[in-house]
């Protein structure tokens, strides 16, 4: 009996753990201005070979890797690339439209290569579980691109919180926003439902969840009461559609611009949440943990992107007296997308938990899920998330 477990871990190891004496071998799929961020931290990776990159535009792919000194092989479909057993590939990035993440982790899991995917995870519940199932079956590494983890700012709270300095957590304020933020640098991708899905929830969103979540141990969502509007993005005079002489965009835009849910998560903990590209307000608050011994104010930034905008500062009591307590901002020595890259590259390469792992963003994308079926139905709805 003892022999047959050893020789199981054998193939399990043989399967899983990468020779250390050669380059992980990765391909990036999707080469918009995203993949230039996961490029160029690739680039600075001793142990890393980029071989190959999609991209369904033709010759986008072309143009991309051109700009780096790399032999790539460029393919017109992530199934080209994934199909062509030359490259042998490790890993790939997966940096394509909201609505292609699920399609493409899932063809690259069931060919046995660990995935790296931009957030959001995907666009519905649905497709974060059949990621999840694909994860398993295929024993290879899912992690999720929220580099807001490696900043030392975001350790920080999470530090906070477990030291149980505040006690029984029971409510939390969370979002973010910007007064005028819709993205749409290189065209209408984020905001056209064929492409992108969701629209603030999955952009930015899904960092304001994950920062709070991640910090109180990932609780299971039970309920949502949601509610959505696209009152900007669908106006021909919005400032930055007038700006590029693009009012068509306004036909275009399908998606959400503001979204707001009442959460109530296991744990008896209630989160407030709030998020938009575009709004009349230069924030829609402070992110705060209430807890029974002291609560967290945690400032907000005037253009969201996953950051702390200031000094935190804890409230509590002293030998009976209010007081409070402010915590300085934290330079975080390296480059976060960075930090993202690496420790995902290090569970590659080590057969080892994903850093930022599907466990925990698919009760993420529960609530971004849950927060739109709910504004769709006007009524709060019971998230469902079966095992997997």
């Amino acid at each position: 009996m003892a022999e047959n477990i050893l020789d199981r871990f054998k193939e399990v190891t043989k399967e899983t753990v990468i020779d250390t004496s050669r380059k992980v071998r990765v391909g990036i799929i999707g080469t918009g201005w995203i993949a230039e961020a996961h490029m160029n931290s690739y680039l600075k990776q001793p142990d890393v070979e980029v071989v190959a990159g999609a991209d369904l535009v033709e010759g986008k792919a072309e143009a991309f890797f051109a700009g780096y000194d790399v032999d790539v092989k460029c393919y017109r479909s992530h199934r080209e690339m994934l199909d062509d057993e030359s490259l042998q590939l490790d890993a790939v990035s997966i940096c394509t439209y909201n609505r292609t993440h699920a399609e493409c982790a899932i063809y690259a899991l069931n060919k046995g290569i660990s995935v790296l995917i931009e957030k959001p995870m995907c666009v519905t519940l649905e497709e974060a579980i059949e990621i999840r199932k694909a994860e398993k079956a295929s024993g290879k590494v899912v992690s999720i691109g929220f580099q807001p983890r490696f900043d030392e700012n975001m350790k920080m709270i999470k530090k906070i919180v477990e030291s149980g300095v505040l006690g029984k957590i029971y409510y939390i304020q969370t979002g973010g926003g910007r007064r005028r933020g819709i993205p749409t640098p290189f065209g209408t991708t984020f905001i056209e439902d064929r492409t992108a899905g969701i629209g603030a929830l999955g952009d930015i969103g899904c960092y304001s969840l994950d920062m709070v979540l991640n910090a109180i141990g990932y609780p299971k969502p039970l309920t949502v009461s949601g509610y959505k509007s696209n009152f900007f993005g669908t106006r021909p005079d919005y400032c930055d559609y007038a700006a590029k002489g693009k009012p068509e965009y306004a036909q275009k835009f399908q998606v959400d611009d503001f979204a707001a849910a009442f959460v109530r998560l296991e744990g008896d903990i209630i989160l407030d949440f709030r998020i938009a590209w575009a709004m009349n307000m230069d924030t829609p608050g402070d992110t705060i943990i209430l807890g029974t011994e002291a609560g967290l104010r945690i400032p907000s930034t005037e253009c969201w992107n996953g950051s702390v905008g200031g000094a935190m500062k804890l409230y509590h009591e002293v030998c009976g007296q209010q007081t409070e307590t402010e915590i300085p901002i934290i330079k975080t020595k390296e480059d976060p997308f960075d930090l993202k890259v690496r420790s995902f590259l290090d569970a590659v390469k080590n057969g080892t938990e994903a850093p930022v792992p599907t466990s925990q963003i698919i009760y993420n994308q529960a609530i971004l899920d849950g927060i739109f079926k709910s504004a769709e139905a006007g009524r709060e709805i019971e998230i469902q998330i079966p095992e997997c």
